[in-house]
This record gives structure tokens, C-alpha cells and sequence, in this order.
């Protein structure tokens, strides 16, 4: 352990060596090490790389740019309170995220973001206030020619953010919503429609999502995903389930209203997702059954809409 400590003190004393030779093969070595030794991370962190990696991303160079963003990508693993704790790095990350030619770069620094978010719930109010990391996000995820690995890294991140509730409110208004609905209409790749929906899900959890989903036809496409006659996944039935429910949860009268129609149409595959789902897929399915069920004003539906549901909540009791 001590030689693995020595090397990566040396690797970062490069860094600031005047050579640029000299810090390109350091941060090339830094990159390859943090990936195939998960036991270097922490003591490249603890050796002082993470400043000299964040100030590299600002490097003219797509190559250098590429080679610190994957290696802060791989100390993030085990080292997240030394990125969240470095002066300046969430500026940098979204320097990078914006102006970066490299995809590399790019698809790593919002990884980098994902990695963060995910492990520490206090980086979520502070990546959240950052409105050009999230404008950026949603630019990756609109952009028609950007790569699927960087669509799915950028997902990944909002997904993150949108777990924070006073994030998604900004979200919404940064055009969220639009961008998602559109994402999850043109795109067929099934891994980046199921990230969609999840975001979008979470971000219907805030009273201002529901004029937004209105205006953009959110609520048709999450209707589209629980129509039977597509072929969307478990995973995207869940997440459109979800975001029903997030709507009627958070959304005002005409929103609830509107919520309960789709309901109507597509009653059997919540159903089905209320029987076979997740454990919280049967959860939310079973409450958005209930929410139809209870408030629909038609009589005939609400009467067929009682057995479906009595049917169902007689399954999942069964199944306990």
C-alpha cells in the first residue's frame, strides 16, 4: 500500500510540473491507474489531484480534457466528499459539459455528476442551484445527433437532481418537460426511453410540471406508454404509472381530472402493473388505481373501474 501511496503522490506532483509533457503523461497514468486499481483512488484523492483535475478541464486540448474527466469520473467512486469539497469543480464540470469536443469528456463529467448525486443526498440542493449544469443537461438530452452514451449520462444526472423536490420546480422551468416528452417520442432505444420516463416521472412530482405536461402532450405519451397495443417495457409502464401519480398528487383540479380520464382508457395495463410489477410499481399502480377509482364521476366506468381494482387488491393480498 505504502508504494501505491508513493506513486500516486509522485503522478500528482507532475501535475504541476512546467513540462507539459510531463503532465500529460502523469494524467494519463492517473487515468489508467484510478480505472484498474480501485485501491489508488482514495490515495489519489488523498495526494491533492482533484484541483489540478478540475483546473485540466478547462485545457483547449479534447485529449487532456478527456483524460481528467475520466479520471475524476473514477474518484468519484470512493472519494465523492473530496470532489464535492474541491473550490470550483461543479464550475469546471460544467465548463466542460458545454464546451468540451471531446464526447469522452463530456459523457464522464456527467457521469462524474450522476456518481455524486446518487451516494450523497446534500450534493443535490447544491448541483440543483447550478441552472448551467442543468441547462446543459438538458441540452445534451435534446440535442438529435448527441451520442446515446452521453443522452443516458445526462439522464442519469437529471435523474439525480429531480430526487431533490425544490430541484424540479427549476427543472420545469428550463423546459424540462418539453425535452423529455420529445426525447421519449422520437427516440426507439429502449435503455434511454426507460431513463427518460424515470425523470420525467420525478419531475411530475411538483404542482408546476402539470401546465407544463399539458402544453407539451405529456399526459398522451404517458397514456401512449400504458396503451396496450405498444410495446413498452415493464420499466417504462412503471415510470409512466408514477408520473400519473405524481400528477395527481401535486396538480390542481383540471390536472386531477385529467389524470383520471387517462386512467379510464388505460385501466388494464395499470392493472397489469399492479399484479406483475415491482414491489413499488404494484405499490404505485395500486394507488393510482384507487385515485381513479374513488373520484371518477361516470357511473358505468366507476363500476367496472371497483371490480378491476377489487380484483387486484385480492391478488397482490393473495401474492403477500
Amino acid at each position: 500500500m505504502e508504494d501505491k501511496r508513493r506513486t500516486a503522490r509522485n503522478l500528482v506532483a507532475k501535475l504541476s510540473s512546467v513540462s507539459e509533457r510531463t503532465r500529460n503523461e502523469a494524467l494519463a497514468e492517473l487515468r489508467l491507474i484510478s480505472r484498474q486499481d480501485p485501491e489508488s483512488r482514495p490515495l489519489i484523492a488523498d495526494a491533492g489531484a482533484v484541483p489540478y483535475l478540475s483546473e485540466t478541464l478547462y485545457s483547449s486540448s479534447p485529449a487532456i480534457q478527456e483524460n481528467a474527466a475520466a479520471t475524476l469520473l473514477n474518484l468519484s467512486i470512493t472519494s465523492r466528499d473530496s470532489l464535492m469539497s474541491t473550490w470550483g469543480l461543479l464550475d469546471a464540470l460544467s465548463h466542460a459539459l458545454s464546451n468540451s469536443a471531446s464526447q469522452g469528456a463530456v459523457q464522464s463529467c456527467a457521469a462524474t455528476l450522476h456518481s455524486i448525486l446518487i451516494a450523497n443526498e446534500s450534493s443535490r440542493s447544491i448541483i440543483g442551484s447550478k441552472r448551467d449544469i442543468l441547462y446543459t443537461l438538458l441540452s445534451i438530452i435534446g440535442d438529435k445527433h448527441a451520442p446515446a452514451c452521453s443522452i443516458k449520462d445526462a439522464l442519469k444526472a437529471l435523474f439525480g437532481i429531480a430526487l431533490y423536490q425544490l430541484n424540479r420546480a427549476s427543472l420545469v422551468g428550463l423546459g424540462a418537460v418539453p425535452a423529455l416528452v420529445s426525447l421519449i417520442v422520437r427516440d426507439a432505444r429502449k435503455g434511454i426511453v426507460e431513463d427518460a420516463t424515470a425523470v420525467l416521472a420525478q419531475i411530475a412530482g411538483c404542482e408546476e410540471s402539470e401546465e407544463a405536461m399539458r402544453k407539451a402532450g405529456g399526459l398522451k405519451v404517458l397514456g401512449d406508454l400504458l396503451d396496450e397495443k405498444t410495446a413498452a417495457s415493464t420499466r417504462m409502464r412503471e415510470n409512466a404509472v408514477a408520473a400519473l401519480l405524481n400528477l395527481a398528487r401535486c396538480g390542481g383540479e383540471r390536472g386531477r381530472k385529467e389524470v383520471r380520464e387517462m386512467g379510464v382508457k388505460v385501466m388494464d395495463v395499470i392493472t397489469e402493473v399492479g399484479e406483475n410489477g415491482s414491489p413499488k410499481g404494484k405499490a404505485k399502480a395500486g394507488e393510482l388505481l384507487k385515485f381513479v377509482v374513488d373520484g371518477n364521476e361516470y357511473e358505468n366506468e366507476v363500476r367496472e373501474l371497483r371490480l378491476k381494482f377489487n380484483s387486484m387488491n385480492a391478488f397482490i393480498d393473495h401474492s403477500i
